[in-house]
């Protein structure tokens, strides 16, 4: 039998004062994680991990979360055991004026590879 929890479980952030340029703009530059973003940005509320719609495998898509998160561009956390995930929009505006907003801009207004 399993052992209870006694602590909850936490997922560590880094301060956006840590964080450079050239770390966003990589993390930015793969089409999935633009498209993870693309998703936050859409949505209304936090999303969970599992309810990305993306063309990569679950354990992919973990290693997108994971490198968003360390570049400052989301922020999870738990309940229960769903992972949310949310765009730390009002901080990154702080950080990098403007730049979220134009490369979700830009996004929206590229074609899609359906479109090609």
């Amino acid at each position: 039998m399993a052992r209870p929890r006694t602590t909850a479980r936490t997922v560590e952030h880094p301060e956006l004062s840590e964080v450079s340029l050239q770390q966003v703009l990589e993390a930015l530059v793969d089409p999935v994680r633009r498209l993870v973003v693309s998703q936050l940005a859409r949505a209304a509320e936090d999303l969970s991990c599992g309810t990305f719609v993306a063309p990569v495998s679950l354990s992919t898509l973990t290693h997108h979360f994971n490198v968003l998160r360390e570049a400052g561009v989301i922020r999870q956390y738990y309940v229960g055991t769903a992972k949310m995930n949310r765009l730390r929009t009002e901080e990154m505006e702080l950080r990098f004026p403007g730049l979220l907003s134009a490369v979700l801009a830009a996004a929206e207004a590229e074609p899609s590879r359906a479109d090609r």
